[in-house]
C-alpha cells in the first residue's frame, strides 16, 4: 500500500553538529552511510551531544557548527565559518574553543554512535500537527534532525501505527521499531537560521507521550532517491 513520497533526505557525519541534505544516499545495515560516524569526544570518551547521559555529554556549540562528508573524510566547519578537515591536527584546538574544553574529533570504533536506532523517521503529518499546535504554519524539519522525512496526507502523528510493520522505499526496506523518544535538541538553536523554541519539546510530552517521529533498523540495503514512493508493506 502505497503511503507517501520520500521528501527529504539527511545525514549528520559528526554526531550533534548540522549536517547535509541530500538527494540520494546509500543505505547500509548500519544506516545512512557515514550518518553519526564521527562524535566530538571529551577525554573519559563520552560522545558530544545536546544531552548528558552515561553514554553522553552537553556540549553546548555542536549544533553551531556544521559537517559535511569529502570522500572518505569529513570537513567540519566552525561558527566562525573556518573550515577543517576531519584529520586536521588542528581541529581539535578548534572545537576545543567551541565548546569551551579539551575534545577531540573520533571516528566510530566497536560502540556505534546513534543514540538507539539507524534511521530516524518523520513525516509531515507529525510536522502539520505539531506546527498546528504552536500556531505556526510550518515547523523547520530540520529542528528535528531526521534522516528521513516522508511527505504523506492527514494529520496526527501517523508513523506510531506502523511500529512493527516495514516500509519500502525503492530497494530499501525499513522495519518501523519503535517511537521515537526526544529530548532537549528539539528546543535548542541550530546555527544562527533556526533560533531556539521553548514550546516543543513539552508540546511533544504532552500530545504524544514525548515521541515524535520513529526509530527503524534497515532489512535490505540499497539506494535511498528523494522522490520515490514510499509503501507500507
Amino acid at each position: 500500500m502505497r503511503i507517501g513520497t520520500l521528501l527529504g533526505l539527511n545525514r549528520y557525519p559528526v554526531k550533534s553538529m548540522r549536517g547535509e541534505s541530500l538527494e540520494r544516499a546509500t543505505v547500509e545495515p548500519r544506516g545512512v552511510i557515514a550518518d553519526r560516524l564521527w562524535a566530538v569526544l571529551d577525554p573519559d570518551g563520552k560522545l558530544g551531544s545536546g544531552k548528558s547521559t552515561q553514554r553522553f555529554r552537553k556540549m553546548d556549540g555542536l549544533l553551531f557548527c556544521r559537517a559535511e562528508l569529502a570522500g572518505d573524510g569529513v570537513i567540519v566547519t566552525l561558527p566562525d565559518g573556518a573550515r577543517y578537515d576531519g584529520d586536521d591536527p588542528a581541529l581539535a584546538a578548534a572545537l576545543s574553543g567551541v565548546v569551551g574544553r579539551s575534545v577531540t574529533l573520533g571516528k566510530e570504533g566497536a560502540i556505534p554512535h546513534h543514540d538507539a536506532a539507524a534511521v530516524h523517521v518523520l513525516t509531515t503529518a507529525s510536522l502539520r500537527t505539531l506546527s498546528a499546535l504552536v500556531g505556526e504554519e510550518s515547523l523547520d524539519p530540520r529542528r528535528f534532525r531526521a534522516n528521513i522525512l516522508l511527505d504523506v496526507d492527514g494529520d496526527g502523528f501517523v508513523e506510531d501505527a506502523w511500529v512493527g510493520r516495514r516500509i519500502a522505499i525503492g530497494d530499501v526496506v525499513l522495519r518501523i521499531q519503535a517511537p521515537s523518544p526526544r529530548c532537549v535538541m528539539v528546543d535548542a538553536a541550530q546555527g544562527d537560521d533556526l533560533p531556539a523554541d521553548g514550546r516543543l519539546l513539552k508540546l511533544i510530552s504532552d500530545q504524544n507521550a514525548l515521541n515524535l517521529g520513529v526509530k527503524a533498523e534497515v532489512v535490505s540495503a540499497g539506494t535511498l532517491i528523494v522522490g520515490s514512493p514510499v509503501e507500507l508493506v
